[in-house]
């Protein structure tokens, strides 16, 4: 059974969802450099926790820029040390070529729909 809870803070987060082993951040808006505080934040403290698998779905992120990744990459580096799986999901067009361009999308799992990051 999942569990919800909503993370206003700066607006960027969504809402933080526990399944089973699993957690699921939904961040919302640009991920700028002031935003993205908050959502290292909110990252740091579920992966402090340990849980298997953390879902980042970006369905409805429309800018990211480069603090967001850096913050991204924090959280990807923190989650191979212990050991948890760290999946991007719903990344726009946008969004998406940043990854690219960056080449980070070599790096991060992307998945298209939470179901597939889950699996």
């Amino acid at each position: 059974m999942a569990r919800e809870q909503k993370n206003d803070g700066d607006g960027a987060i969504k809402n933080i969802r526990r399944e089973s082993q699993a957690v699921i951040l939904e961040l919302q808006g640009d991920i700028d450099l002031h935003r993205s505080v908050g959502v290292r934040g909110a990252l740091l403290e579920v992966l402090h926790e340990k849980p298997s698998r953390v879902v980042v779905n970006m369905t409805a992120v429309d800018f990211m820029d480069s603090s967001g990744l850096a913050t991204l990459v924090e959280a990807l580096q923190v989650s191979r040390r212990q050991k948890t799986k760290l999946a991007l999901v719903g990344l726009g067009a946008r969004v998406r070529s940043i990854f690219e361009i960056s080449r980070l999308d070599n790096i991060f799992t992307i998945c298209e729909t939470e179901s597939e990051a889950l699996s």
